[in-house]
Parts: C-alpha cells; structure tokens; sequence
C-alpha cells in the first residue's frame, strides 16, 4: 500500500433472490474473505420473504475466520434492547466482526404485521433509529470491560460495581438496562448507515452515529461533495470526522465486455434499485475504483453484485487481484476484527471513563 494513498476499503453486498441454504451465503461471505475485503453486507426487511439476516450472518460467522458481517436491522417495530443483544451476540459469535446496518420500516401493511402501531412519516422513523442507535450503544456499555469474575471458588460471577443502569428516555420507549450480554469484543460493532434514502433525519443520526455511511452519486465531484457534508454534520456534532468511512454503493453487473461508461446511469437492472450503476468487465471496475479514490471522492466502495455468484468471484479474482497488484488494496486482513479492518479504534467505555456515572 502507498504510504502517500488513503487507505482503500472494499465491501460487498451478499443481496440477491432469497435463499434459504446457509451454504449459498457461506460460499459467498467465503469468497470476499478471500479477497481480504473489509466486510458483506446482508439486506433485510419486514416487506419481503427471506430468513433473517442476522441469523443468517450468525451462521455464516464459525465458518469464516476474517471478514466483517453486517447485517440489516430494522429498528422500527422492534425492541431497542433485543437490537442491542442480538447484535453484541453477533459480535461474540464472530469474536468481533460484526457490524449492524440501520433500517426502518415505513409501510403501513409492515406495520399491520406487528398490529402495535400505524405506519410514520420517515422523518420521525430516522429520528426513532437515531435514538435507537444511542441506546443501543448506551447498552453495549453497561457492562464494563472485565465486569465478568466467574470465580467458582467464592460463586462470584459479575463484578456488580461494572455494570450501569442506562436510563433511556427516547420519543416512543423507554430502556433501563444494563444488558444481558457482556460488552461485546469490539467494544461497539460497527454502526453503518445509509444516508441515499433516509432524508435529513437520517442524515442526522448518521452524523451523530454511523461509523460507516454509504452513499450514491453519479460523479466523483457528487461523492467528493456528500462526504464533505457527512463529515460537516459530525462535526457539528462535536465527532472527528475522521472516525467516519464513506463509501459509495455501487451495483455491479460485470457480465459484459471491458467497454463499460463511468457509472451514474440514471437506470439499470431492477436490482440496481437506487444505486449508482455500473456494467461492464473487472479491468474497468479497477479503474474507476482507482480513479475516484485518488480524487478523495470516497474512502471506499460497497459494491452490490447483480448476479451474486459471477460477479463476487469477477470482482475478487479480476478487480480485488489487480489493485492488489497495484498496492492500492491489502493482500491481507491485518487484524481479526471489523473495526480492525476499517481502521478505527476500540470505543472507551462511556460509564467507565466517567467514573462509573451514567
């Protein structure tokens, strides 16, 4: 890797028609570790059949050593704490490569499959997933770093004075805490939001939140301008912007000829559904790539592949293994966790830095 270049991040989407065999997304999260990206991502929502990606990813997580797992969450209809738990288990599943992507609900026949609430506006959806996203942090550290004792001999199991009641009022419920499930590897699993269709709530929570927000834009000076405006947000938000990743999502097709346009089409494949586009070959994709990431437009790519199997495997053994080739990408995943991947640092723990108040 260049000492003078950024540091490259490379994701991808697992998407495609639901599948209900494990291997199928084993095979694929396989293949990305392979080519030491930094994390998969798995989609998810009330509106459509499929398992579960969380559990999905839970499964992936033994059978994978490296890569970074991501699942869809949707924080409307469903318990903040359940978030929490369900993502910090993750997290000790993969012995710290999880990450959790924040989504909403904004459907009235969703919300009829819960019967508990009428559907909102997504103004007030994103401003609830922010809140969500607060306490789902505030949960991870109720528990101290080693507030675990297990000591036998005298039955000990939890150093009570290591574990903090939260106390969370948000606009719709209400979370005493602490959790159930110790503080997770990382510290915090990594909170990635996508901003191209939330609104200016979403933009919000993901300047006071996000660890990784991705994007859409059809011109290196568009992305160039939207991860100005992200890292403005955070420091607004008192954040260095410099603990924030911006990648551009990308839908891929690479199922043509090495003669592909730059990507900003306004349509494509019904799959490529609100996603800057590209089709082509993998020599291509490795020069956009390169291109964009030498202008400072982004600090990576989220690529999201047409047809999952062909184009993951055109991707890491044709536009992985040439900017591998180029030193612009790592051969290798330097660390074990996702955190470790994106270069960020293990979060204190806000109870503990404060003197156990909360």
């Amino acid at each position: 890797m260049s000492a003078t270049r950024p540091l490259l991040h490379l994701a991808v989407a697992l998407d495609g028609p639901a599948r209900y065999d494990a291997d199928h997304y084993v095979d694929l999260a396989t293949l990305a570790e392979y080519g030491a990206l930094d994390f998969v991502t798995l989609g998810d929502s009330f509106a459509r059949p499929g398992p579960d990606a969380l559990a999905v990813l839970a499964r992936v997580a033994p059978a994978t050593r490296r890569i970074g797992l991501v699942p869809a969450v949707t924080t409307t209809h469903t318990e903040p704490f359940h978030v929490s738990t369900a993502v910090a288990t993750l997290d000790w599943v993969s012995r710290g490569r999880a990450g959790w992507s924040v989504a909403v609900s904004a459907t009235e026949a969703e919300a009829r499959l819960f019967g508990r609430r009428p559907a909102a506006p997504t103004d007030a959806l994103w401003k609830e997933a922010g809140e969500v996203a607060d306490v789902v942090a505030r949960l991870w550290d109720s528990w101290e770093d080693g507030a675990e004792i297990r000591d036998t001999a005298t039955g000990r199991f939890i150093d009570r004075e290591k574990l903090h009641y939260v106390d969370f009022q948000g606009s719709g419920f209400r979370v005493r805490g602490p959790s159930i499930v110790p503080r997770p590897p990382q510290g915090r699993p990594v909170t990635v939001v996508d901003i191209s269709t939330t609104g200016e709530a979403g933009r919000r929570a993901a300047a006071r939140y996000a660890d990784v927000v991705l994007i859409r834009a059809g011109s290196p000076e568009r992305a160039a301008a939207l991860r100005d405006g992200v890292h403005r947000d955070a420091r607004a938000h008192g954040r260095d912007p410099g603990t924030i990743r911006v990648l551009l999502t990308l839908a891929v097709d690479l199922g043509e000829s090495e003669t592909c346009p730059e990507p900003g089409l306004e349509s494509g494949p019904p799959l490529a559904a609100h996603s800057t586009y590209y089709s082509g070959g993998p020599v291509d994709l490795a020069e956009l790539i390169t291109r964009w990431h030498a202008a400072g437009a982004v600090d990576g790519f989220h690529l999201a592949p047409i047809a999952p199997h062909r184009d993951l495997e055109r991707i890491v053994n044709g536009t992985v293994a040439l900017l591998q080739h180029r030193s612009l990408f790592r051969t290798f995943h330097p660390g074990g966790t996702l955190r470790e991947h994106l270069g960020l640092a293990r979060p204190a723990n806000r109870y503990a830095r404060a003197g156990g108040a909360s």
